[in-house]
């Protein structure tokens, strides 16, 4: 036997298996390219090769404008995550990225960064320049977030990325609007919209956004009656005026009826200052309130009376005007009685079109009144803007009139445009609509088989598609894909036909769509040979080419034109999928529908009317730590950058050498930096359903979860380095108890992870990983085999078993973490022992390894799968004692302890079955424990605690009996080299050596006579 006490320590670990590895605890900078590419545009190019089933994923296009924020992130990410996933189940992935590149804030931005181009984008030889202006924009803006995108390992065919202002994307959205042309779905009509006279265009519902605190000044006025109700005529004087309430005394001009309900009761009430007032009589008391002054009622009038009245605009025109009834109407604010002007209300236009009313918007393209407000006086509000000045002087007038009653300040919703954040006006203007209504009822139909992420998704877009029956698709607008009209010099009548269309795309294709505006004004080729006739030939030059725009939400919501198949086969949409934000039920998503399923009606293929996707799948906003939203002006956005660099953390604490050689703190600060692993990792572990929260304290603990996942492979590939998987041979379910637990645990992770992916569920799929890493493997497993992999020989079965079952682990934490982060997963392979690197299909059958990971889990003993939850249990009950110990400070270490079960001696068959499976399980215990030594015992008063220094006591229930988990002093000596209180006391030493670390010596010194030769002469040789 060697001679322990003159050997160093350095010479027993030597002798120890442990682990060795070079992967870095922090990623390479400099190799993160090298491991980007392969995970992205390589990984990408190999799989199309892949045959089989198709999971296409269709991207929601990003704006080409700027640079990408936290939430691109987020969207991008998630859709990779998805794509892997299925990559991983053995699909063929077709994810073709897209950006939306036409629209206003890229023609904005183009004109603010071109002084010489101007305001008036609509100026033929002016919307050249703009047009050109805006696609440099768009190109530098779509390749500077590609990179961006690239550095977030997403992995897409970036080659073939489309955009939609590409000639052939433009002629696919054309060809789109052509069939709806041809079903009639398309018209001109003058009627009111959203206007903004920011930036001077039409918008639709989906790019508004409502402000909650919008203060306007709302006005109580009135209009004398000149034909008055039949119950009104006890007056003594046939004076009385209708009082009406307003929250935009600047729609005053374009009056044109008066709106009551007739199951309303109406009040004729006399005021001191105002004569006799006609209002509801449910809102007396509040407009005595805000006029400050009480009234005396003099009779009550039914609604239903008021149906023949009429009064005078005495204001702004000569003409009497109607009295007319309206569902709307109702005494829950106002007077009771609404003022109507169809020129700047939905409502009001509907009304009055069953009425023939026709529409009256005297405001130009920036929201200024013309002449023609004001018949009496045009100079009176003529130039002024409609929402400030123009409003002031509304009220003035009406004052000096004698028909103010009063105005007030009123704090309510109100409309802005989303782009330029100012308040938008409703005004009737020429526009094109697409009939929304006559595909309503299939659009509904068609999202009965789409599945909805978060299901509440679906009644979301129900609502929007349900509420809306007319798009305006028409902008005041250059940048942007044109609608294709004609029109007459002379009348003004618009062409917009089948066989127009068709002829104004052979020109395009031709020329390309910008010529529709460079070329000459009289150019007559773009006109359609049959509009010229017989005996006026001339008739050719007399059309213009139309200088209206389509809505962007047209031109992304035709994105599923880019699809490999746009003629779906029967039952199946073009994509699998669609993952975007919740903000997107009314914008792409509904626009998408719309689109599609209007071409399919138009083909006469709406019998069954299916959906373009499959899945609809939704996400929430970026939040900061306080749970707001995040914005430039508040200065709390936090960049995808920050995060991948590490710089939202405090630097890494490292001290350096200096040339005299003392240790002194580094000069240069250096961060943490992760990488897109952390950003991909946060991604991941949000709830993505519900809006998510970003801040340093959450990145800290993504930080601690990337470092953990670093340290787990490290230990892994260090405890596989020397393994010879040909050496296993034993099948799983004749593998030592640990071993199978450890499958056990492993099997029921790998189910739940894969579920939850299933389900979209990335967060609990990384909450199982996560808790499956710190608990079954760290906490439970590795501590179990620390000693049996450092300390046994090489050739021992129960190590090659437990190593077995280790590279089951390392392949399954492979394929479950390579969705989030395959960076990671590049460079663990990089550094992996030679048997473990892969052949080059190998990501590819992740669903097979861990398919035979289950399988194999579910095949071990069934008494052991029985017996576990006690197992752990007795696990649970002995750490507590030890932690009772360790606050007695009588052990550091689980190793200076043994455990002694103690079962109650009463004979009952109970107790004699727990007695028995604790013995049966006592060999594996002391490993699951991490213990010297585990025994069990009936005895009242077992004999090994009399002799014990210290002890300490648990209890817990095993199969309906308690049992005593006692805690005590090690009987035997602590083993030099493996530390496990094995070794047999020997005369004349201080340190000895277990049984089977002597048996270990021995065989190494016959492999490794090496470690021998530097021990003392008296040492050295063979162990003995």
């Amino acid at each position: 036997m060697l001679r322990t006490a003159r050997i160093t320590p350095k010479f027993w670990s030597s002798t120890l298996s442990l682990p060795k590895s070079t992967f870095p605890p922090r990623a390479i900078l400099a190799d993160r390219p090298k491991y980007l590419k392969r995970c992205t545009d390589e990984l990408y190019a190999r799989q199309r090769g892949l045959t089989g089933d198709t999971f296409t994923l269709h991207d929601g296009p990003p704006y080409a404008n700027g640079s990408l924020h936290i939430g691109h992130a987020l969207n991008k990410i998630l859709k990779d995550i998805l794509c892997r996933f299925k990559l991983s189940q053995g699909y063929r992935i077709d994810y073709v990225p897209g950006w939306d590149c036409h629209g206003l804030p890229i023609e904005l931005k183009a004109i603010e960064q071109n002084e010489s181009l101007g305001q008036d984008s609509n100026n033929a030889s002016n919307a050249v320049d703009v047009r050109s202006a805006a696609r440099r924009l768009a190109e530098e803006a779509v390749e500077k977030q590609k990179k961006s995108f690239q550095q977030w390992a997403i992995m897409a065919d970036w080659d073939h990325a489309w955009k939609t202002m590409d000639k052939g994307y433009e002629i696919k959205q054309l060809a789109v609007f052509r069939e709806l042309v041809k079903k009639g779905l398309v018209y001109r009509r003058f009627k009111p919209v959203y206007w903004s006279p920011s930036t001077r265009t039409a918008l639709a519902e989906a790019e508004l956004e409502y402000k909650d605190d919008h203060i306007s000044t709302a006005a109580f006025v009135k209009y004398p009656i000149r034909k008055l109700p039949r119950a009104a005529r006890c007056l003594e004087e046939d004076i009385l005026s209708a009082l009406v309430w307003t929250t935009t005394p600047w729609t005053l001009p374009a009056n044109k009826a008066i709106a009551f309900h007739s199951e309303l009761d109406y009040a004729v009430v006399r005021s001191e200052r105002n004569g006799n007032l006609l209002v509801a009589k449910a809102r007396i008391e509040e407009i005595e309130r805000v006029c400050k002054e009480n009234f005396s009622v003099l009779c009550i009038i039914g609604g239903s009376e008021l149906q023949d009245a009429a009064y005078d605009d005495a204001a702004f025109t000569p003409e009497t005007r109607p009295f007319l009834h309206a569902d709307f109407v109702s005494a829950d604010s106002g007077s009771g009685l609404v003022h109507l002007a169809p020129g700047h209300g939905m409502d009001d236009y509907q009304l009055c079109l069953k009425h023939d009313i026709t529409a009256f918007a005297p405001l130009d393209d920036d929201g200024r009144f013309t002449g023609l407000a004001s018949p009496f006086d045009p100079k009176l509000l003529n130039g002024k803007e409609a929402l400030y000045n123009g409003n002031r002087s509304v009220l003035e007038f009406l004052t000096s009139k004698g028909l103010l009653l009063t105005s007030h300040k009123y704090k309510h919703r109100y409309p802005y445009d989303w782009r330029s954040k100012q308040p938008v006006i409703v005004r009737a203007t020429e526009q094109w609509f697409a009939d929304v209504g006559g595909i309503q009822d299939a659009a509904l139909l068609s999202l009965d088989s789409v599945a909805f992420v978060p299901e509440g998704g679906k009644e979301r877009l129900r609502s929007f598609v349900k509420n809306r029956t007319e798009w305006c698709i028409s902008r005041q607008r250059s940048w942007g894909v044109p609608i294709p009209a004609l029109y007459d010099k002379e009348t003004g009548e618009a062409v917009l036909t089948e066989a127009s269309i068709d002829h104004i795309l052979t020109v395009i294709e031709r020329r390309g769509l910008d010529a529709w505006w460079t070329d000459d004004a009289s150019d007559p080729a773009w006109v359609l040979p049959s509009l010229v006739t017989p005996n006026e030939s001339q008739r050719k030059a007399s059309f213009l080419r139309g200088k209206d725009t389509m809505d962007v939400w047209f031109d992304s919501g035709t994105s599923w034109t880019q699809l490999k198949s746009s003629v779906t086969a029967p039952n199946k949409p073009l994509a699998d999928v669609y993952l975007e934000g919740s903000d997107q039920h009314r914008g792409w998503f509904q626009s998408s529908l719309l689109t599609y399923i209007a071409q399919m009606h138009t083909s006469g293929n709406c019998t069954t009317p299916q959906a373009p996707f499959r899945t609809l799948i939704t996400h929430g906003f970026t939040l900061d730590e306080h749970s707001r939203k995040m914005s430039k002006s508040i200065g709390n956005t936090i960049s995808p950058d920050e995060i991948m660099d590490g710089t939202l953390l405090p630097p890494l604490k490292r001290k350096a050498k200096s040339d005299k050689g003392f240790v002194s703190p580094a000069k240069q600060v250096t961060y943490d930096a992760m990488g897109p692993d952390a950003l991909r990792l946060w991604v991941a572990s949000c709830d993505f359903t519900n809006d998510v929260t970003v801040s340093p304290t959450i990145l800290k603990a993504i930080h601690g979860t990337l470092s953990k996942y670093r340290v787990t492979f490290k230990l892994l590939l260090g405890m596989l380095d020397d393994f010879d998987p040909r050496a296993t041979t034993k099948p799983f379910e004749h593998l030592g108890v640990v071993q199978q637990i450890a499958l056990t645990q492993l099997g029921q992770a790998v189910e739940k992870v894969l579920f939850h992916y299933e389900q979209f569920d990335f967060q609990r799929a990384v909450h199982e990983i996560n808790r499956y890493i710190n608990t079954d493997l760290s906490s439970f497993f590795i501590e179990s085999i620390k000693d049996t992999i450092y300390a046994d020989s090489r050739s021992s079965r129960n190590r090659i078993e437990a190593q077995s079952v280790l590279l089951q682990i390392y392949s399954a934490l492979q394929a479950v973490l390579y969705p989030v982060t395959p960076p990671l997963i590049e460079e663990v392979l990089d550094y992996a022992p030679a048997f473990l690197n892969r052949p080059p299909s190998s990501p590819f059958v992740s669903k097979q390894v861990l398919a035979d990971i289950i399988r194999q889990s579910k095949c071990l003993d069934r008494d052991l799968e029985k017996n576990l939850p006690w197992l752990l249990r007795a696990n649970g009950a002995v750490k507590m004692a030890q932690e009772e110990a360790r606050a007695a400070k009588k052990m550091g270490s689980s190793l200076q302890s043994e455990v002694l079960f103690q079962v109650s001696e009463a004979p009952t068959t109970n107790n004699q079955d727990v007695f028995e499976c604790l013995n049966r399980y006592r060999s594996a215990l002391e490993d699951i424990l991490v213990v010297s030594g585990v025994n069990v015992s009936r005895s009242a008063l077992p004999t090994a605690l009399d002799s014990a220094d210290w002890s300490y006591r648990s209890e817990f229930d095993l199969l309906g009996s308690k049992v005593v988990a006692h805690i005590h002093t090690p009987r035997k000596l602590k083993c030099i080299r493996c530390w496990k209180y094995h070794a047999d006391m020997e005369e004349g030493t201080e340190d000895v050596l277990c049984k089977r670390c002597e048996e270990v010596l021995e065989e190494l010194a016959k492999r490794r006579p090496d470690l021998f030769t530097t021990l003392p002469p008296s040492d050295a040789g063979t162990p003995q």
